[in-house]
């Protein structure tokens, strides 16, 4: 096994880091736990514990993704009640990420991994173990331009940030 759980994601420059740590800051709700500002970032396929040869498959699988430049705009937060996580979302999902996800789950499914059985909500949790907080609408949304999507791991130690990214694909010029 691999060290931590695995997951694609989509991972902030530097621009749209500060924007949402400066967002995460803002939020003050009763409680939870703010995620690092380094750890942020919008989660495209959790995989969980990944056996060393189907690391090599999924990997594979990525290098076949066709990828186009494209930008999503996180416009609310939101508090998903059950898991507890307060969360800028986007209420349009464009095209491209929809292809994106869609095409990780496809071929996912050849190194054995299951579909997420719940639609894709794009989002990008910011603050853990929250009781409660009234959602609302960002009064600018945050623009984020992707040019790529990764492979990263998470628990990979005592510290923080608790997340590590351990490959990347660019996408196609």
């Amino acid at each position: 096994m691999t060290d931590g759980r695995l997951f694609f994601a989509l991972w902030p420059d530097e621009e749209v880091q500060a924007e949402l740590a400066a967002l995460c800051q803002q939020l003050s709700p009763e409680s939870g736990h703010p995620h690092h500002p380094q750890d942020l970032h919008m989660t495209l396929v959790f995989l969980g514990q990944v056996a060393q040869e189907q690391r090599v498959c999924i990997e594979k699988i990525a290098d076949r993704i066709e990828l186009s430049p494209f930008s999503v705009s996180v416009e609310q937060i939101e508090l998903w009640r059950k898991p507890r996580l307060l969360c800028a979302t986007a209420s349009q999902m464009p095209d491209p990420l929809a292809k994106l996800v869609s095409s990780l789950q496809t071929g996912l499914a050849k190194c054995g991994f299951k579909p997420e059985a719940r639609p894709y909500r794009p989002h990008v949790t910011l603050i853990r173990k929250v009781r409660k907080y009234n959602p609302f609408k960002l009064p600018q949304p945050i623009h984020w331009p992707v040019s790529r999507f990764v492979l990263a791991t998470s628990g990979a130690g005592p510290g923080l940030p608790r997340y590590r990214v351990l490959k990347k694909w660019p996408a196609d010029s």
